[in-house]
């Protein structure tokens, strides 16, 4: 029992390993503390629009059809979220703020795991009730990583380095082990897809055109040789598949690692806005090194701070908690809270690294015999996924656009504030900011209309001048609301690089057709369809 016991201090407890990594700890929570305020700050200026009372998908009405559907406490567990006290604009925005505050405070080291347990509650409150705003592999990433670093953290007010209470083995590993899966599982949907795309290697020749938001970077590596984007693919395949596997090994190769990805994470962020997710990625890079190579670039009188060895200080207010009757010994409950912390870390831990590998292990054998019981019970919480990026690549960059018109044949254009739109506005960088329904509208291009119900529900929020929805576009064409709508389906290119120097444009596009129902608003305030699309030529 004792060993038993030993082995779990060891996993779940504060680790005595040397080197050891209090100073990348240091770093990656300053880094997921800024990722969790990008987060917080772009939800700022849409999350009204969004999943407002008017905006395309309500949150109050998705938590209507949950009530319905699913009876008794099964309802917080399904959708774990805040807005069930209230999805008002005005609760909508105070969770917004609480989060924006929280992440500040996470960023200035305050109370890292009370900061960071609210930054996951109310992000978590926000991807519960989003529906297909919050359909994102970087969403499930930012949950995964802000939960496991709630056992990653130091205890404490203002914790410093947080040498008295060192990572232990397990959180470290965790993190660690999602930075892995991001790359190998990438890797291996890409085999696994069949895309022809990454066998014969040309799935970087368009790659920067027809990603969600372009960067001007990406426009002029667009146009090197093939030669170069088929060693970008091999590159990219080499390190997803193998390169990552030097984590496994002994730490001089993981400084290795760390030198060869994060190159190629900088590289990604300045060729393509994927909003926050390359930027946790690389965040969660820094937990390769250890204090023994990172000690060298802080200053001498902080490297006094890096003995694990002290003692774990107790707060005033946790000894009082502790210790309520001075005839307790409070050494015996300093000992049973320590040990009650160790067993919760060892019981969301273990389930967590269930969950994660036996995802993985069914992406490669499906018919694995695991029990998924655990894995489902997660599902709601995001925080025990699997990934799989660029598992097929698009072939073709379409935009959606919105336009409005009072006679039905004159029609303009509702202008949008990141999506490539005017042909000479050179595109974008804009990570980590995440303009949801700019990148939402680019999934909806590659399918119908029938399958991406936000398009014709933006229709009708502009049919009714709704202010939250306009204020996700760049500007109100109408100073009172047009009586018909439609969205409408282009193709767009880059220009040439002869193009571009003779005439300034940065894109070229070709009208598809309509992509949806034009609307028009009824006297009783309904809507009505005045044409419905014709079947527009494949695109994917």
């Amino acid at each position: 029992m004792k060993s038993g016991a030993s082995i779990l201090r060891k996993l779940f407890g504060p680790s005595e390993r040397s080197p050891g990594h209090l100073i990348p700890r240091w770093i990656f929570l300053r880094a997921l503390g800024l990722i969790y305020f990008s987060a917080f700050y772009s939800l700022l200026f849409q999350i009204k629009g969004l999943i407002g009372p008017v905006g395309i998908l309500p949150a109050q009405q998705y938590l209507q059809s949950v009530d319905r559907s699913i009876p008794g406490v099964m309802q917080l567990w399904f959708a774990p979220t805040l807005f069930w006290l209230s999805a008002s604009n005005h609760a909508l925005m105070t969770i917004t703020v609480l989060g924006l505050v929280a992440s500040l405070l996470v960023v200035a080291n305050v109370w890292p795991r009370m900061t960071l347990f609210i930054c996951l509650l109310c992000f978590l409150s926000f991807v519960c009730t989003a529906s297909d705003f919050s359909n994102y592999q970087s969403d499930g990433m930012l949950l995964e990583a802000g939960f496991l670093a709630l056992f990653l953290a130091p205890r404490g007010l203002w914790p410093d380095l947080g040498a008295a209470s060192a990572p232990s083995v397990a959180s470290l590993f965790l993190l660690q082990w999602e930075w892995f899966r991001i790359y190998f599982q990438s890797g291996l949907v890409k085999l696994l897809s069949g895309d022809p795309e990454w066998r014969h290697f040309t799935a970087m020749d368009e790659y920067y055109q027809n990603g969600p938001l372009p960067t001007w970077i990406g426009w002029y590596l667009q146009h090197l040789p093939h030669w170069f984007h088929a060693f970008a693919t091999v590159a990219t395949l080499a390190m997803e598949l193998a390169i990552v596997f030097l984590l496994f090994l002994p730490r001089r190769y993981r400084i290795l690692c760390f030198f060869i990805v994060t190159p190629w994470e900088a590289v990604v962020i300045l060729t393509a806005n994927y909003t926050f997710l390359n930027y946790l990625v690389l965040a969660l890079g820094f937990l390769l090194l250890d204090d023994q190579f990172l000690a060298r670039f802080i200053p001498q009188r902080s490297r006094a701070k890096l003995s694990t060895n002290k003692p774990e200080p107790v707060l005033e207010a946790e000894n009082e908690i502790i210790n309520p009757s001075p005839l307790i010994n409070p050494s015996t409950q300093q000992k049973h809270a320590a040990a009650l912390r160790v067993a919760i870390s060892a019981v969301f831990l273990t389930w967590i690294f269930y969950a994660t590998t036996a995802e993985l292990i069914h992406m490669i054998w499906r018919a694995a015999p695991l029990p998924s019981a655990p894995v489902v019970a997660l599902e709601p919480f995001r925080i025990a996924n699997q990934y799989g990026l660029f598992a097929v690549m698009t072939r073709g960059r379409y935009e959606i656009e919105f336009q409005g018109s009072n006679d039905g044949q004159n029609w303009t254009a509702y202008p949008f504030k990141y999506k490539p739109q005017a042909l000479n506005q050179p595109p974008g960088i804009y990570a980590p900011y995440q303009p949801r329904f700019d990148w939402n509208l680019w999934f909806a291009s590659l399918g119908d209309w029938q399958q991406n119900s936000l398009v014709p529900l933006t229709e009708e929020r502009l049919l009714t001048a709704s202010p939250d929805v306009l204020a996700l576009f760049a500007g109100n064409p109408f100073p009172q609301p047009p009586k018909y709508v439609r969205s409408v389906l282009w193709q767009y290119w880059f220009t040439s690089m002869a193009e571009k120097r003779s005439t300034g444009l940065w894109w070229r596009r070709q009208l598809l057709g309509q992509y949806a129902p034009t609307l028009t608003r009824m006297p009783d305030g309904g809507f009505d369809v005045v044409q419905w699309p014709e079947p527009l030529p494949p695109h994917d």
